[in-house]
């Protein structure tokens, strides 16, 4: 049984697990083209219920998947970011994916941060992964921040087996020594 009350918090967010009244973001996010781009494309609310049911089950059976943001200034839904396994995937991802009214304010990079650190000293994962398409420049740009690197290319389980996408990662090692350096 997942903790359902359980919440990340960062300087200006809050993460935590999805919850019934995050659908209507969720779907927003969804139907935005520009946001959806390297993600399949845009969601019907049929498609988008699945998908985040799917996330929400994630949460249930494995005990971890993308954790719901809220930005503690107002409150407001603004994305789903954090760690996902779904059967066939090339590795524990940390992934992220913010509406766009939040782009370019570095919270993607807060988030992942924390998801990041709570994906390794909870679930015991000894590397983290992000699926990224090769002209995704500001995932790249996020990835990097975080201290991943271009590990080469990679394969998603069909029906998005042809889409191509780089492997960024890192190991946790890489993680926590790239950590205590910027407190030392």
């Amino acid at each position: 049984m997942i903790d359902t009350g359980l919440t990340l918090e960062t300087g200006r967010l809050i993460l935590r697990v999805p919850q019934r009244a995050d659908f209507e973001g969720w779907a927003r996010l969804g139907r935005d083209a520009e946001a959806m781009r390297h993600l399949g494309g845009t969601k019907s609310a049929f498609e988008a219920w699945r998908h985040f049911l799917a996330n929400v089950g994630s949460w249930r059976i494995l005990g971890f998947g993308p954790f719901s943001v809220i930005r503690k200034a107002d409150g407001q839904w603004i994305g789903r970011i954090g760690p996902l396994h779904p059967e066939g995937w090339p590795g524990d991802e940390i992934g992220w994916t913010l509406a766009r009214e939040a782009w370019g304010c570095g919270y993607a990079t807060e988030a992942a941060t924390a998801a990041i650190d709570w994906a390794f000293a909870s679930l015991g994962w000894t590397s983290i992964i992000h699926c990224i398409a090769p002209d995704n420049t500001a995932s790249q740009a996020v990835a990097k921040r975080l201290g991943s690197t271009l590990q080469g290319v990679g394969r998603l389980p069909v029906p998005h087996d042809q889409d191509p996408i780089e492997i960024w990662g890192q190991t946790r090692e890489e993680w926590f020594a790239r950590r205590a350096a910027r407190t030392v």
